[in-house]
């Protein structure tokens, strides 16, 4: 058993001792599946929070020679698998963590140098009488291993792409770089599985395509790894149903991201520090600040402001993924930003409709501290003054609810302003500080049709009212009051009682005004 060669399953232990464990073992009935074959080389890339350490770190528990895992994986998924025993602690297993090398290594070549000596060590260290072409190759050192023991190798490397974030200039050693991964990886008969972790996708460097032979499961295309790169809906449930928690509150901050067949992906560690502080939060902001954030959309791109601001009213903007080249200084176009801001977990992306989108709370308040410190005008003060429109319309004050639309109209005036759907994001935007109180419902079924805006108050905000906003467009504000009484929208609001404020909302074309009437009922 050594540090890097064939490492204890100590790592993993701790995981399973955690207050919260959820079983991922799946992953390895698919890099098991895999194992020998053209699709044994995995990168699979994540945000931040994303469990993909703990997911290494349990690869190497189930492969490493260097430990005896079975008890550890009893009862757990894999251990039903038919795959199970063949593979189980089978392997030469080297565990790399490069963000640790990269540290010590001062540089890259340096890095480099002493992952090269770092290993070389272990392994001539375990397999000292063999005979040797060049103790000092590292590849040529692991083939002559795996040609005598006839054990094959399974490489995993943790924060692969560490030398990209923090050598963004550097061309020339990330080329370096990935020719070392090139050398040691591809087309050889002594690795069986090579599995690498990440926030970026692999490098593209046009016809520089060193590590080509990887197959990449990504936020932009997961592909049958979905399930496994958050905490999906069904396991959430568990958790809230354990915990005590509102499932529609933690699915309301932490929910949004679309990942292939799993609809519903939630931020791990978020729900993680969620049940165990029982309560809902912005728990993104304890391992990054909004300033990562800030940097990017300040960036001066046309159409890049507005898309954000789109996307913070509740708006999907559409974006082009494949110019992206996977690194974070190469960003030629919006689309280029908005497909980073995905990779890094600040925007969800739907496949299917190729749109990207704020996909929660949590999320969209990162958004609204980042634009609250930048130099964007009256967004910012058009999000500070929603506490104040949504306390006019708590006071039933319809003239200053009206300014405060106004005043959001004014920042979503890049949206094509032609129907009720394009005033929802005027409204959104004018009531972002509701999201504090609320939990929002868009279209919502009332079975007389669909009420356009519900606000529910949460759990702990049982003094507020309940809100049911109906839009209108160039028609009259007083209708729309009219059409909530007669569709019997509030019926829709089954469990709820209390009072009820009925918003009716109306943008005159001709006037280019807003109009507003609010009326009181109880429930």
């Amino acid at each position: 058993m050594g540090s890097y060669l064939n490492p204890s399953n100590d790592n993993f232990i701790k995981a399973l001792n955690s207050e919260i464990y959820v079983d991922k073992t799946g992953l390895i009935r698919y890099t098991n599946k895999v194992l020998n074959t053209q699709q044994q080389n995995v990168c699979v890339s994540r945000p931040r929070r994303f469990g993909k350490t703990m997911a290494a770190n349990m690869l190497a528990a189930y492969y490493s020679r260097g430990c005896g895992s079975r008890e550890l994986f009893a009862g757990l998924k894999i251990a039903s698998d038919d795959s199970f025993e063949k593979h189980l602690n089978r392997y030469d297993t080297i565990f790399i963590n490069m963000q640790e090398f990269l540290s010590q290594g001062r540089g890259v070549e340096g890095m480099l140098s002493l992952l090269r000596k770092t290993l070389l060590w272990e392994l001539l260290e375990e397999y000292p009488d063999y005979r040797y072409f060049d103790r000092e190759n590292l590849a040529r050192t692991m083939q002559d291993i795996y040609r005598n023991t006839e054990c094959p190798f399974v490489v995993i490397i943790d924060e692969w792409d560490c030398v990209f974030r923090e050598n963004r200039e550097n061309k020339d050693a990330q080329e370096m770089y990935l020719d070392f991964l090139r050398d040691l990886l591809k087309d050889k008969a002594y690795i069986h599985l090579a599995y690498m972790t990440g926030i970026l996708p692999i490098k593209k460097y046009g016809t520089h395509s060193a590590l080509n032979m990887f197959d990449e499961f990504s936020m932009i295309d997961p592909g049958p790894l979905a399930e496994y790169a958050g905490f999906t809906e069904e396991e959430v449930l568990g958790l809230c149903e354990d915990y005590g928690m509102d499932p529609a509150e933690v699915k309301g901050w932490y929910d949004g991201y679309r990942l292939g067949d799993a609809a519903h992906v939630y931020s791990p560690r978020s729900v993680v520090s969620c049940m165990q502080f029982g309560k809902t939060g912005n728990y993104w902001n304890q391992t990054e600040t909004f300033e990562a954030l800030k940097m990017y959309i300040d960036m001066d791109f046309a159409g890049l402001q507005d898309d954000v601001i789109s996307m913070v009213a509740g708006e999907a903007v559409p974006v082009t993924t494949g110019s992206f080249t996977n690194d974070m200084t190469t960003l030629r176009t919006e689309d280029d930003v908005l497909t980073l801001l995905i990779h890094l977990g600040y925007l969800g992306y739907d496949r299917r409709e190729r749109t990207a989108f704020i996909p929660n709370s949590e999320i969209r308040g990162e958004y609204v501290n980042a634009v609250s410190v930048s130099e964007w005008g009256g967004i910012s003060e058009a999000l500070k003054n929603s506490a104040d429109t949504l306390n006019a319309i708590w006071q039933k004050q319809a003239d200053l609810a009206v300014k405060g639309i106004e005043e959001a109209h004014f920042e979503t005036s890049h949206i094509q302003y032609n129907d009720e759907n394009a005033l929802s994001y005027t409204i959104s935007l004018a009531l972002y500080a509701a999201r504090a109180f609320y939990t929002v419902y868009r279209e919502l079924p009332t079975g007389k049709g669909f009420a356009d805006m519900v606000y529910i108050p949460r759990k702990n905000h049982p003094e507020k009212p309940a809100l049911v906003v109906e839009l209108k467009w160039d028609k009259s504000a007083d209708g729309a009051i009219r059409q909530i009484r007669r569709r019997e929208y509030v019926r829709s609001l089954e469990d709820y009682r209390g009072r009820i404020l009925l918003v009716g909302i109306n943008y005159d074309r001709r006037t280019r005004e807003h109009q507003c009437v609010i009326e009181e009922m109880e429930k």
